[in-house]
């Protein structure tokens, strides 16, 4: 069996691991992206990822509340539908981050690459 170097894990500017910096900005939505983009400074990686946070969780934040407009029995259809989405994606952009990834959800990843080329 070869024993192969692992490189080292890339810092962000919070004394976390690049990844693991990544993956918190997904634990509470928007509220953790909003905090890691503000208090990043160097990882482009890290801004990313609390961007499409802010963003992408954001939007399932307000789809959830325009849902209460809806007629009892359809809230009832598409509330739980958007829950479950939101797990989901949450899920799936955690093990992307902390995989190193900077897997793109479609329009809040393109808004979040651009804010994150602007740092």
């Amino acid at each position: 069996m070869q024993d192969q170097a692992q490189e080292p894990k890339k810092k962000s500017s919070t004394g976390l691991d690049e990844n693991i910096a990544g993956l918190l900005c997904y634990v509470l939505g928007w509220i953790t992206g909003l905090i890691f983009f503000v208090v990043e400074k160097d990882s482009r990686f890290v801004k990313f990822h609390a961007m499409q946070s802010i963003v992408a969780s954001g939007a399932l934040t307000l789809i959830n509340i325009a849902t209460a407009i809806f007629t009892p029995g359809l809230r009832m259809l598409i509330s739980p539908l958007v829950s479950i989405a939101t797990i989901v994606i949450i899920v799936m952009m955690i093990i992307k981050a902390y995989n190193g990834e900077m897997y793109k959800l479609p329009i809040a990843g393109d808004i979040a690459e651009k804010q994150s080329e602007t740092m």
